[in-house]
């Protein structure tokens, strides 16, 4: 077929005055339709990249029940051992490059990090502090949020990764919850900057885990060594090199208001999904406890349970104006997704998906609405919604989001500015006894929560705020867009970043 083409092609004058100018034409429409962009910023030059901009739909990824069968997302130790060992042979269909292991902190004592041969297969420590930043989206700054396009450029310099050919896998190293939230910040910004889904794997469970479970990893001591590679700084790579766009993979507060109604209620039927992956005593504002989060008596049968006498300010996080949740959320603290005695691994596909569908556990847990009460068995996520998760800093959130969008499949975005930014955008005062935000902010999210405001305003930390009038929310999205292809920095997001109507009708 190849030869026959070929011939075609330089065989017919026809082909090539009549046939060829047709088809040009027709690339370029069919690129437009596809959110292709024009990366010449108006030069017209032949150098020009389609960048394809992606849906929550187009960029999440899906496990297999028996995730020792998984060769990218959450993958076992089984399934590293494998490669490590073998890499040239054994690495994935359309893997050409290396296999780097980044690890978010050293392993227990005497597994440390998982060995490599320096060759093709590279183990480093990429703490993670590395994956987030400090940023504005033109009404606040937050921190701990994605990596701009600098900085990410700069990671993949300093691991010399190549993102378009090589693996990357990112492991806990300890086992711990904060560690895998780490390892979700790793991934969510590499793939917000592109990096496909087959390119990326997260190991499930810590380094000791992989060794004390050698009967199904077949890991044994000399899999691990005391220190990793030390990292090249050599790298030649850019996330411009990528040509897709996932920035929808995050959500901004301008996508939550539009996303969350008027009074707290169900989001049922909606589309949206909301999550909040924090414990139900900050989602509640210290209203109610769990057995997951100090309380000790509950009525027989629950692990819930009202907090009479709780001083409803130790919910706080970050000296906030408030604590509370947006309307409409659904509550289940992510810790129930992972699995303490085998090396906080994530719990069985089956496990998180009932939790997904508004089940209960056998300790009684399961997802709880503004009423404080269980939904019940289909009344949680509906086929075909987006999943939106959150939690303080959007850390938690990456393990509820996680289990969403890579683990189940589901359509996922995590709202990166999260409670500490949802919280501050309040007419409330702060320290200064100034209000946080004016009373006719279009940005005010009070105005859209259940929430209990600190018994004091002396304990509430100043927030830094932009443009409390700002039109959009969008400043971040459209600089990454813009780091990638300069023609689009003026390019408004798809999702709701737009100011909503003032809700104090000035």
């Amino acid at each position: 077929m190849k030869k026959y083409q070929d011939n075609v092609w330089q065989g017919s004058g026809f082909f090539h005055r009549m046939v060829m100018p047709i088809l040009l034409l027709l690339t370029a429409l069919l690129a437009g339709c596809n959110g292709g962009v024009d990366t010449t910023n108006g030069t017209g030059s032949t150098t020009s990249v389609s960048i394809k901009l992606n849906s929550p739909a187009d960029i999440t990824d899906v496990s297999d029940a028996n995730y020792d069968n998984n060769i990218h997302g959450l993958i076992t130790g089984k399934t590293l051992k494998r490669w490590k060992d073998d890499w040239i042979n054994q690495r994935p269909a359309g893997i050409t490059g290396k296999l780097v292991i980044l690890q978010v902190t050293p392993g227990e004592t005497g597994y440390e990090y998982f060995q490599s041969n320096n060759l093709n297969v590279f183990t480093y420590l990429a703490a993670s502090s590395e994956w987030v930043m400090t940023r504005s989206n033109g009404v606040i700054s937050t921190p701990s949020l994605i990596l701009d396009g600098p900085s990410m450029d700069a990671q993949l310099k300093k691991y010399n990764i190549d993102p378009l050919h090589d693996m990357i896998v990112i492991a806990q190293g300890t086992a711990s919850p904060s560690n895998v939230m780490s390892q979700g910040r790793a991934w969510l910004a590499l793939h917000y900057w592109g990096v496909d889904a087959k390119h990326l794997a997260l190991l499930n469970g810590g380094n000791k885990w992989q060794f004390d479970d050698s009967v199904n990893t077949g890991m044994i001591a000399a899999d691990f060594v005391v220190a990793g590679a030390t990292a090249p700084n050599n790298g030649i790579f850019s996330v411009k090199d990528i040509p897709v766009d996932n920035t929808s993979l995050t959500a901004t507060v301008g996508d939550m208001l539009a996303a969350v109604p008027a009074t707290d209620t169900s989001m049922k039927g909606t589309g949206i999904f909301l999550w909040d992956a924090r414990t139900i005593t900050q989602y509640s504002a210290g209203q109610m406890r769990e057995l997951n989060d100090g309380a000790t008596v509950c009525p027989a049968g629950f692990a819930y349970c009202a907090a009479s006498g709780y001083n409803y300010m130790s919910s706080f996080q970050n000296s906030g104006s408030r604590q509370g949740h947006p309307n409409g959320a659904t509550d289940l603290n992510f810790i129930n997704l992972l699995d303490s005695t085998q090396g906080y691994s994530f719990k069985p596909k089956a496990q998180l998906a009932s939790y997904l569908n508004g089940e209960v556990d056998a300790s009684g847990f399961g997802m709880v609405d503004g009423s404080y009460n269980l939904v019940g068995a289909g009344n949680a996520y509906q086929p075909g919604d987006t999943v939106i998760t959150y939690c303080e800093t959007s850390y938690r959130a990456m393990i509820t989001g996680i289990a969403s969008g890579v683990i189940l499949g589901h359509p996922t975005r995590i709202y990166d500015g999260a409670m500490v930014e949802w919280n501050s955008l309040s007419n409330l005062p702060d320290a200064t006894g100034n209000d946080i935000l004016p009373a006719n902010s279009p940005w005010r999210t009070d105005v859209k929560s259940f929430f209990m405001a600190a018994s004091s305003a002396a304990l509430v930390a100043t927030r830094q705020i932009i443009d409390p009038y700002a039109p959009n929310s969008n400043v971040i999205i459209a600089a990454d867009r813009a780091y990638k292809t300069p023609s689009a920095s003026n390019t408004s997001s798809p999702s709701g970043g737009a100011a909503p109507a003032n809700p104090c009708g000035g």
